[in-house]
């Protein structure tokens, strides 16, 4: 308890400090409602573009920096800092022409509170550096599929591939490929994790490690809004580090931080209804959107593990028919997610095909268990599911309902840490994992099931292997029509079903609360966090 008081005090503290930030003491009036305030109960890694691997970091990455191109709400890949481009034929080579009038955040090492213009050579710069193994990037991969880049001149940048690769302009919008400046980057080295300049509509003020972090607005920022005004409209964007989730909603009801994201046990039910609407009490004072989330929720079987009920089809079809997507959602979730009856690619995106997963049929699950049981001569089938504190409640859930089929179903809890390694290296016979797309096309989802990409070195932590899959894979790499490459997926995805080496629990929902006086604060199927439109109307 004292240090969840000592943690409300330095919030506390920081409000007042962003009240003297966000304030000129010339001015009369108080400006405190230009400034965005939320809660990182996750500590930000750092402020580097390509570091941003987890969603802490992107979401305070995106502020400060911009790439070539970014993803709007609707998943559309459009222009950012190359105004248009050119695909070639064959579709290898991307021709990017960028803006002019695109400059850095002042920074003294320009010149004295000055700044300068974004040129091509700039990208050339900053996808090397995702590529030199001194920097050690994690967003390396982006670029597996490129062959090779160059700055033609200072507006024209060119990218050539390996292999046409249709989801490529979608790797770009990732925070990896944002442009950084060469000359501040070698001026911080390894700190300028702490010390960012980008182009992004928000420019770096503070960081107090785990305490604090301020940005102000970029005065310089080069997008307009449809009208022709100046983004951002916000003057500041300040964060705070309650590590402790029911604390950052209490900070939430009290007025004190304008935006929670996701839906947490510690105050579901303070704030939804069991069939997923706001309170009454929360009514006047709070709006929740809700969207579509790239985020599959599942439990996988590894292929290889020598246990007879592992490798029987049977038995992993049983647990799929036998329990009840519809009121797990219910009464786990307060209905926000989607429960998955279709296959592992998720509502939104193009393949995804409702008709080839699984629904509840309980006496079909027990059928599948009786046919195990007497072509086996197994008695007391068995399984062991590994999962997490936090996804507890779901494997409780999918036990007490599977176990009616005659199929004994043990839980066992690990870290997080803990279970990542052992899935990666096949130490783990059934376990909990999520996909969360890194990019919005189906390809990202199907790649955990391509031979090739056995874990521990790549995704496929299950082992599946089809030879009719990977053909099937390969094949969507060069299939340019929109329409052609979606068949493939869904059929892809309908080859996985049948063999069910994953049950698919349900796909995760986007939901965001926020205090009445936010404006334009908007959703995306991959949770992306973008203020440069947002707006904060003044209390009454």
């Amino acid at each position: 308890m004292k240090k969840q008081a000592l943690l409300l005090l330095l919030l506390n503290c920081f409000t007042a400090i962003v009240l003297c930030i966000s304030c000129n003491s010339n001015q009369k009036n108080n400006r405190d409602y230009l400034v965005f305030k939320y809660n990182e109960h996750k500590n930000i890694g750092s402020l580097d573009p390509a570091f941003s691997k987890d969603i802490a970091d992107i979401w305070a990455t995106n502020q400060l920096f911009n790439g070539l191109v970014q993803m709007d709400d609707d998943m559309q890949v459009l222009p950012c800092i190359a105004k248009h481009w050119t695909i070639s034929e064959d579709a290898l080579t991307y021709n990017f022409i960028l803006r002019n009038d695109v400059k850095f955040h002042k920074h003294n090492h320009f010149g004295k509170d000055s700044t300068r213009t974004v040129v091509a050579k700039d990208f050339e710069y900053s996808l090397n550096r995702l590529l030199n193994k001194q920097v050690a990037s994690p967003g390396s991969w982006v670029l597996n599929k490129v062959d090779h880049f160059k700055a033609i001149n200072d507006t024209l940048f060119q990218i050539t591939l390996k292999q046409p690769f249709p989801a490529f302009l979608g790797l770009l919008t990732m925070k990896y490929c944002s442009v950084v400046p060469k000359e501040i980057v070698e001026l911080y080295g390894s700190d300028f994790r702490s010390n960012p300049i980008g182009t992004g509509p928000f420019k770096f003020k503070r960081w107090e490690e785990n305490i604090k972090l301020v940005f102000r607005k970029n005065e310089n920022y080069f997008e307009k809004d449809l009208n022709g005004n100046q983004l951002p409209y916000l003057e500041a964007v300040a964060i705070t580090f309650l590590p402790d989730k029911q604390s950052e909603f209490l900070q939430f009801a009290q007025g004190n931080i304008d935006f929670v994201s996701g839906l947490d046990a510690s105050y579901k039910d303070e704030i939804l209804t069991a069939d997923g609407k706001l309170r009454d009490i929360y009514k006047s004072d709070v709006n929740m959107i809700r969207g579509p989330y790239l985020n599959t929720e599942y439990l996988a079987f590894y292929m290889d593990a020598e246990v007879s009920e592992i490798q029987s089809e049977y038995i992993r079809k049983s647990v799929n028919f036998g329990f009840d997507r519809n009121k797990m959602m219910i009464y786990l979730r307060n209905g926000i997610g989607i429960p998955a009856n279709g296959g592992f690619i998720p509502k939104g995106l193009p393949g995804y095909d409702e008709s080839i997963g699984f629904r509840y049929q309980p006496e079909k699950a027990k059928a599948l268990v009786s046919k195990f049981k007497t072509e086996t001569g197994i008695e007391s089938p068995e399984i062991n599911i590994t999962t997490t504190s936090n996804y507890l409640s779901f494997c409780e859930y999918i036990q007490r309902e599977i176990q009616k089929t005659g199929l004994q179903v043990n839980v066992d809890v690990i870290p997080a840490a803990t279970l990542k390694d052992a899935k990666a290296n096949g130490k783990l016979n059934m376990f909990r994992a999520s996909w969360v797309a890194d990019y919005p096309d189906a390809e990202n989802y199907l790649s955990l099931y391509y031979s090739k990409n056995f874990a521990p070195n790549g995704p496929n932590y299950t082992h599946f292997k089809s030879d009719t899959f990977d053909a099937l894979y390969e094949q969507a790499f060069t299939e340019t029509n929109t329409e052609n490459r979606k068949l493939l997926y869904t059929k892809m995805d309908s080859l996985v079903m049948q063999k069910a080496p994953v049950v698919v629990m349900f796909y995760d929902e986007v939901v965001r609360f926020t205090r009445k006086e936010v404006e334009n604060l908007g959703i995306n199927p991959t949770n992306l966090l973008d203020l440069k439109q947002v707006k904060k109307t003044k209390k009454d």
